[in-house]
């Protein structure tokens, strides 16, 4: 069993009147100032479950084109649980994280399977879905079906943190289970939806984790934090990631019909059932060419014979900034070897758009397809 969240107590300053005022004024400048997003048009459970799940990790912004596209193609649960997974990932390739959207079409299928079109009112089933963890749980159900339960994610808990000046982390440990038990308390009775996402919209808009904007605060009067000059260390600020650089090499294998030898990851590493040109880590005291000559050796069977280099690609995976150097090379002998590759295929350059790869991978192989480069290839 959980530890139980730490008991929440209102701060001294507050009266039993305080909380039911900052609601109405929370919830009525939300009323006002929201910020038109395609998901909040209706309360279907279906809309709010995938916009939330892609906007994990992701700004807003980002997102709606990802969303207007996705509900296209899939405008219904049962649309989606139908779906291919290549389709899926297809339709999410840009948005990265990308095992966001393997959960999605499985808990899809399983909702589908269990309870047909109609998405269920009930938390117990929803805590079971892959991929739905407390905070997905807490928008859906509340935001669909109206049920007292709280949301904490990167905007909430720092309007929550400075509310009641709390000195912890809202991030880990005994902050964290703080910071849900304070969500929880702060719920009102009713609009119990409107008023997790305006708990949201103030941390992205006016609460903001840099000079917040307290004057145009609309509970700025009950904000602990701004009342004790606290509201610019707190929360504490998180500690800076240790980033650690990595070079890697790509390959666009092809040959005189110019098509690329294309490669389907595993299922269980980064990028799933995503496609890609071979790549790998460049070693110590390696070159870059002959760290190309060995991924395509060890990861598909093949030996080349190395081409020109095509291009650099930079790109940030959690805690890695990685390098990419790009090369064309054209087969010389081997068969394809089944290993860390579950498929291989010859796609033509103008299908290679129709498949699911990541935002680097599609940077190197646009560049390798840039007028002017083709001619150059052999």
């Amino acid at each position: 069993m959980p530890a139980p969240e730490p008991p929440f107590a209102p701060p001294a300053t507050w009266t039993n009147r305080t909380l039911p005022a900052l609601r109405r004024a929370l919830l009525a400048w939300f009323d006002a100032h929201r910020r038109p997003m395609p998901w909040r048009n209706s309360r279907d459970a279906y809309r709010i479950w995938v916009s939330e799940v892609m906007l994990q990790q992701t700004t807003v912004a980002a997102v709606i084109p990802f969303f207007e596209r996705f509900l296209v193609a899939f405008p219904t649960v049962r649309h989606l649980a139908d779906a291919d997974e290549q389709q899926v990932l297809h339709l999410w390739q840009g948005l990265g994280y990308y095992r966001r959207a393997r959960h999605l079409h499985a808990a899809a299928k399983r909702l589908v399977a269990d309870h047909g079109d109609a998405l269920p009112d009930d938390p117990a089933v929803w805590a079971e879905l892959p991929g739905v963890g407390r905070y997905i749980l807490g928008a859906v159900m509340s935001q669909a079906f109206e049920r007292k339960l709280p949301i904490v994610e990167a905007n909430s808990l720092r309007v929550l943190a400075r509310w009641f000046a709390s000195p912890l982390d809202p991030r880990a440990g005994a902050g964290q289970k703080w910071v849900w038990a304070a969500a929880a308390a702060v719920l009102p009775d009713a609009r119990i939806g409107d008023f997790n996402q305006a708990l949201m919209e103030l941390g992205a808009t006016v609460c903001t984790p840099v000079a917040p904007r307290c004057d145009e605060c609309p509970v700025a009067k009950w904000c602990e934090a701004r009342r004790l000059g606290l509201q610019a260390t707190i929360p504490p600020r998180p500690k800076a990631k240790i980033i650690t650089n990595v070079a890697e090499v790509g390959v666009v294998l092809h040959d005189e019909r110019a098509v690329c030898l294309f490669q389907r990851r595993p299922d269980a590493k980064r990028w799933a059932g995503m496609w890609e040109v071979p790549h790998g880590e460049v070693a110590p005291g390696e070159t870059l060419e002959s760290a190309a000559t060995r991924v395509v050796r060890e990861l598909t069977g093949f030996t080349v014979a190395l081409g020109e280099e095509v291009a650099t690609v930079r790109h940030g995976v959690t805690r890695y900034a990685i390098t990419l150097t790009g090369f064309t090379a054209r087969r010389r002998s081997g068969s394809f070897a089944a290993g860390h590759y579950t498929q291989c295929r010859e796609v033509p350059a103008g299908e290679l758009a129709d498949y699911p790869m990541s935002t680097s991978q599609r940077q190197l192989l646009a560049e390798w397809r840039r007028p002017g480069r083709a001619r150059r290839l052999f």
